[in-house]
């Protein structure tokens, strides 16, 4: 089956298109990756959804508008998926949509809300869409995060020792040999949002870890940082913007307003090497296989390197078959294949679940709800290949 995955992350810059052939041979799941494209949110739409995440109040009609624009920008990217990747030919579209809030008190998730309103995918393209994965692993006693996990343990089954997937995006998480499968903290929010703020909107980002590597880290504003209580509670445990957002990154540089830009940058990007290393430390990893727009950061991934010391190797996805920026993107088609296969996509023991369940929502395409189901009981595949390239290199 030819599917177009769709992920938009918590740094909310672009939508990413993943296009991959899915086949199920045995209890292997076989994908052929056959590309990526990326495609920015405009300026307005960028601008807009930005004002309306927390912690800043909104209103119903914005966030009506903004399921639509976000709708209809999902599906202005499969159409060019489905066109450019595809030759046309894709079947099946599953589209994550864009996370505005994650509802977590006392270590709970209560819900979470991820908009771009799948109708406007399906008439666009004709294609069935899956989405609004989050809900069901929520609504089972689950964290709903991080849901990569189920397709990371398949992916790395069979690896030598205790692999350890990490994805470096707005918010890191990690994923261990175990089942065992979190979210370590910010990745890149913190320090987007310094950017950000420091140069007026001009910059969203530390390009290439510019600003990093010519700043000091502060120690005491590290120390400072690391006193988060998030850092200390038991998995399984999520996080995201909700927490680690720009207020909460200026009361924490009250005392530091004489830092410059380029310091500040370079705390942050050592907090989020620390708190993701002692995390991997937390779960026996033998090494790390690395995704995310954090791994294009030379600097924070030579900070992540020198927290983790000599005896962790630390690689990209990319070196094992898929391709760092599109890793999710594709996690998330695998995921939307199993729901259309009537399949599970948790790992209870990732997410705290009661029990896996088959995620999402179905948005039927013109040829209506046609579509393949699994015999009753069936478990689904236990190992990811990559174009023939399995993790373990058989």
């Amino acid at each position: 089956m030819r599917v177009i995955g769709l992920m938009s992350g918590t740094s909310y810059d672009a939508i990413d298109a993943a296009a991959a052939d899915l086949t199920l041979d045995g209890d292997r799941l076989v994908l052929t990756p056959l590309g990526l494209i990326t495609r920015g949110y405009d300026e307005g739409l960028r601008a807009a959804l930005g004002a309306a995440l927390p912690p800043a109040a909104t209103t119903l009609a914005e966030v009506c508008r903004l399921d639509t624009d976000i709708g209809r920008a999902f599906a202005a990217a499969a159409v060019e998926a489905d066109r450019e990747l595809c030759d046309g030919r894709a079947e099946l579209v599953a589209s994550h949509g864009q996370t505005v809030f994650h509802w977590v008190e006392g270590g709970r998730v209560h819900g979470t809300l991820q908009i771009g309103q799948p109708a406007w995918i399906a008439e666009a393209t004709g294609l069935p869409v899956v989405s609004d994965f989050r809900p069901r692993d929520i609504a089972a006693g689950g964290q709903g995060a991080p849901l990569v996990s189920l397709v990371d343990r398949m992916w790395l089954r069979g690896r030598p020792g205790s692999p350890a997937a990490l994805n470096l995006g707005g918010i890191a998480n990690i994923t261990a040999a175990d089942g065992t499968a979190f979210d370590t903290g910010p990745a890149n929010a913190l320090v987007d949002a310094a950017v950000h703020e420091a140069t007026g909107g001009r910059l969203s980002y530390d390009l290439d870890g510019e600003l990093a590597a010519q700043g000091t880290v502060d120690e005491g504003l590290l120390t400072r940082l690391l006193d988060e209580p998030y850092y200390a509670l038991p998995a399984p445990k999520t996080t995201g913007k909700e927490l680690f957002h720009l207020p909460y990154l200026r009361t924490a540089l009250k005392g530091y307003e004489a830092l410059s830009t380029e310091d500040v940058v370079a705390t942050l990007t050592r907090l989020t090497a620390r708190t993701v290393a002692d995390a991997i430390r937390s779960v026996g990893a033998s090494e790390v296989i690395a995704s995310g727009g954090g791994t294009a950061n030379p600097v924070l991934m030579r900070f992540l390197r020198a927290e983790l010391g000599e005896g962790l190797p630390l690689r990209t996805s990319g070196e094992l078959g898929l391709p760092s920026a599109a890793k999710e993107a594709y996690a998330f088609a695998v995921l939307g294949f199993l729901t259309l296969h009537g399949l599970p996509g948790t790992v209870p023991a990732s997410t705290g679940a009661r029990h896996a369940s088959v995620l999402g929502s179905i948005t039927p395409g013109r040829r209506g709800t046609q579509w393949p189901r699994a015999t009753e009981g069936a478990r689904g595949p236990v190992r990811l290949v990559v174009n023939g390239h399995e993790a373990a290199g058989r």
